[in-house]
């Protein structure tokens, strides 16, 4: 075979190969593109802002009990140890937190099992907060869901469910957690809400208060149905008036340790 004929052979080679790879790749690229086009419609609406919907807290952060939710232990010190370091005692379900389906079921998920393709997800925010400025119990009502259907389209699958109840505002005085008499009293989901929610296909709740249920609720109906179900909670977000109601994306930075029943958690969304 001549030199030439030789170098011709060895291009077309290279061009066949080159266009199956390409061809490939191209295929790849399409078919994890469609998927997530599929799986995450909102993501494509993003148009690039960043809301953090996380309260710092530490350990003078409201909770349920009124114990101290964080401990700080200093275990180095950078004089003699040449650095810092805390140790660090901390209950689940303090801050901005995860409540997972073991949180009220027993054998349930854990919060290390919570299915990742649900920690990134279309959020959908329901305001209620002209009312709630009129009754600090006031619940998301199945009317609320229904009249942002009618604005905005079908619930995504797979979709996080906040409620903005205006409680942001109240970071940091005692009335985001209770009324002067010390009543527990915040906004929060009916279950006929939380209800016709799972028939959606969305995958968790979200709160801006201190649970997904009322202040007032005496039997946590939605704790004990919504997680139950396999479906997880997000409590004490903070800045939900800063996101639209439909098109931004939730990031849930849910804590990964064995066994939890949830834990303080990073969320962000994208707008």
């Amino acid at each position: 075979m001549c030199t030439a004929c030789l170098i011709d052979d060895v291009k077309r080679h290279m061009l066949s190969r080159r266009g199956l790879f390409s061809g490939a790749a191209a295929t790849v690229a399409a078919s994890v593109a469609a998927g997530m086009s599929s799986a995450r419609p909102a993501l494509a609406q993003a148009t690039g802002g960043i809301v953090d919907l996380t309260h710092a807290y530490d350990s003078d952060f409201p909770t349920f009990d009124g114990k101290p939710g964080i401990l700080y232990e200093a275990d180095k010190n950078y004089e003699p140890d040449g650095y810092h370091l805390f140790k660090l005692s901390i209950f689940e379900h303090t801050g901005t937190h995860i409540d997972a389906p073991l949180h009220f079921a027993e054998g349930a998920m854990s919060v290390d099992a919570l299915p990742v393709e649900n920690l990134i997800a279309p959020l959908c925010v329901l305001d209620i907060s002209a009312r709630a400025a009129e009754d600090p119990n006031a619940m998301v009502e199945p009317a609320d869901i229904e009249a942002w259907i009618s604005a905005h389209g079908a619930i995504p699958a797979g979709a996080c469910v906040a409620m903005n109840s205006g409680w942001t505002a109240k970071m940091g005085d005692p009335s985001w957690r209770n009324l002067p008499d010390g009543t527990l009293a915040f906004p929060g989901f009916s279950k006929a809400a939380t209800d016709l929610l799972a028939d959606t296909g969305a995958a968790s709740i979200g709160v801006d208060t201190l649970s997904l249920d009322p202040g007032n609720s005496a039997d946590f109906a939605v704790h004990y149905s919504w997680l139950p179900s396999g479906r997880f909670g997000i409590e004490g977000l903070a800045n939900l008036d800063r996101v639209p109601p439909a098109g931004a994306t939730i990031f849930i930075g849910a804590p990964k340790h064995r066994g939890g029943t949830g834990g303080p958690a990073r969320i962000m969304a994208v707008v």
